[in-house]
C-alpha cells in the first residue's frame, strides 16, 4: 500500500515511487507532518528500531559465549578469551564509519534490510565454528569479527531516523532509537545463557546462541523492505565530514564519548568475565532446568537510561550533566577497586548497576551537546556529520575496555590496575568538560551547551 493510498492522495508534495521512494518528504512542513509526516516516521522507527536491537545483540554474542568456550573443551588462554570478546567492537565501531554513508548512497529501508540480513552471517558462523572444540583461534577470532556487522547498524540507523524527524523532535527520536538498539546488549545476555542451557545434559548448545536469532533476523529484514521508506532527499554529505575531522571539537567529543558510550559497550562485553573471574559462584543461577546470568541488569540499566540523559540536558546543559556523569563514574569505580577484597557479589553488582547507569545518563548528555557546540561554532552543516564520526569513534572503547582489563588481569593477577586506570580516565574526561564548556564566560557555557 503506497503512502497515497494510506494517508490521502493529496498530500503536499509528498509522492511514493516503486521501490518505496518518498519523493517530497519535509517533516518541518507543518501540514504534512500532522497528516501522513508523523505516521509514516514512527513506521520507519519502529522498524529501525527492531533491526538496530537485533544489531546489537549479535554485537554481544561473542561476550557470552567467548566467557563459556573454555568449559566446552576449547584451549583457550584468558587473553584469547578477552581478544574474542573486545574484537567485535574493534570492528563494529570502524563499520561505523562507511556505515553512515549507505543510507543516502542506497535509500534507508534498502539498506536496513542489506544490513539485517548482513547479521545472518556472523550468527550463523557462530552456530557452526563453537560446535567443534578443534576450531582454531583464528577462525574463532574471524567470526567474533564479523559480528561487528552488528555495531555498524548503529550508524546507519541513527542517520535514517535522523532525515525522518523535524529538529524539535530528533532528539528524543533519535534517543528511542539509541536506547532500542542498546537493550540488545542486555536482551543477548538474558537471552543466550538460557538458551544454550536449558534442558542440556552433559555439556552447553552453544550453536543455539547463534541460531535462536535467525528467526528474528529474517522478520525484521521482511518488514525493513515491506515498511520502510527510502527518501531521495536524503543525501551524503562527504564535505560535511570532511570539515568535522578538521574542527578540533569533533576530537574532543569523541574523547569524552569513549568515556560513555565506550564506557557502555565496553563493560557491557566484558561483565559476564568479570562476574565469572571474580564471582564465580554467582556467574549463573539455575532457574527450572536453565541458567541465568545477571550480567544482563548492567546493559540494561544503562540502555534505559541514556534517553533520560538527553531529556535531562535538555534542562539543564549537556555539559554539566556530563561532567556529572564522569565525576560519579570515577567515583563508582574507586567503589569497586575499594570494596573488592569484601568478597560481596551483591555490592560488587550494585556499584556497576550505578556505574552503567552513569554511562547511559551520559551517553544521552554528551550526544545532546554536539549539534550545540557546532552551532555555537557556526558549523551546523559539520555537526550533523560529526555525529555519525563521534558514535564510531567513542565506539573504540567498547574494544580499549576489555583489552586494558586482560592486559591487567594477565599482568597482574588483578583487575585492580585497568579500574585505577578507568577513574584517573574519568577525572581527565570530567576536568576536559569543564575547561572546555563550562568555564565562565566562555561562549560554551552562555550557550549553555
Amino acid at each position: 500500500m503506497t503512502a497515497q493510498q494510506m494517508y490521502g492522495s493529496t498530500v503536499r508534495g509528498l509522492r511514493e515511487r516503486p521501490g518505496r521512494w518518498l519523493d517530497g518528504w519535509d517533516p518541518e512542513d507543518a501540514a504534512q507532518w500532522a497528516g501522513p509526516g508523523r505516521l509514516i516516521a514512527g513506521v520507519n522507527l519502529r522498524w529501525s528500531v527492531f533491526c538496530e536491537f537485533l544489531g546489537f545483540v549479535v554485537w554481544q554474542l561473542w561476550s557470552i559465549v567467548a566467557v563459556q568456550l573454555p568449559a566446552a573443551g576449547f584451549d583457550l588462554s584468558s587473553s584469547q578469551v578477552f581478544w574474542l570478546i573486545s574484537m567485535p567492537s574493534l570492528v563494529g565501531a570502524t563499520l561505523r564509519i562507511p556505515y553512515t554513508f549507505m543510507v543516502p548512497l542506497l535509500g534507508g529501508r534498502n539498506w536496513t534490510t542489506i544490513s539485517a540480513l548482513l547479521l545472518l552471517v556472523p550468527a550463523v558462523g557462530l552456530a557452526v565454528v563453537v560446535a567443534d572444540p578443534s576450531t582454531s583461534f583464528g577462525v574463532l577470532l574471524l567470526l567474533a569479527a564479523l559480528a561487528g556487522f552488528g555495531g555498524g547498524n548503529f550508524a546507519s540507523s541513527m542517520a535514517n531516523i535522523t532525515y525522518f524527524y523535524p529538529r524539535r523532535e530528533k532528539g528524543w527520536a533519535l534517543g528511542l532509537n539509541a536506547a532500542g538498539g542498546n537493550v540488545g546488549a542486555a536482551v543477548a545476555q538474558l537471552v543466550v545463557p538460557i538458551v544454550i542451557s536449558a534442558g542440556a545434559v552433559a555439556t552447553l548448545r552453544l550453536p543455539l546462541a547463534g541460531l535462536v536469532w535467525v528467526p528474528l533476523i529474517l522478520v525484521a529484514a521482511w518488514g525493513a523492505r515491506r515498511h520502510m521508506h527510502n527518501l531521495s532527499d536524503a543525501h551524503g554529505d562527504v564535505a560535511g565530514s570532511l570539515a568535522a575531522l578538521r574542527e578540533p571539537h569533533l576530537w574532543v567529543m569523541s574523547f569524552l564519548y569513549i568515556g560513555t558510550f565506550g564506557s557502555f559497550i565496553g563493560f557491557s562485553a566484558v561483565f559476564p568475565k568479570l562476574i565469572a573471574d571474580v564471582f564465580p559462584d554467582f556467574s549463573t543461577f539455575a532457574v527450572g532446568g536453565a541458567a541465568l546470568s545477571l550480567s544482563f541488569l548492567g546493559p540494561l540499566v544503562g540502555s534505559l537510561t541514556r534517553p533520560w540523559g538527553g531529556r535531562v540536558a535538555d534542562r539543564y546543559g549537556g555539559a554539566r550533566m556530563a561532567a556529572a556523569a564522569f565525576l560519579a563514574m570515577a567515583i563508582l569505580a574507586t567503589a569497586v577497586v575499594l570494596t573488592l577484597p569484601l568478597a560481596n557479589f551483591w555490592l560488587f553488582l550494585a556499584l556497576f548497576l550505578v556505574l552503567f547507569t552513569a554511562s547511559g545518563f551520559g551517553n544521552g548528555a554528551t550526544y545532546k551537546m554536539i549539534p550545540t557546540i557546532f552551532a555555537v561554532r557556526g558549523r551546523e552543516r559539520a555537526g550533523s556529520a560529526a555525529l555519525g564520526l563521534i558514535s564510531a569513534i567513542g565506539a573504540y572503547g567498547g574494544f580499549v575496555v576489555p583489552q586494558v582489563l586482560g592486559l591487567s588481569v594477565t599482568s597482574t593477577g588483578s583487575y585492580d590496575a585497568a579500574f585505577h586506570g578507568f577513574v584517573a580516565a574519568y577525572v581527565v574526561m570530567t576536568a576536559v568538560v569543564a575547561v572546555c564548556y563550562l568555564r565562565p564566560g566562555s561562549p560554551f557555557a552562555k550557550a549553555g551547551v
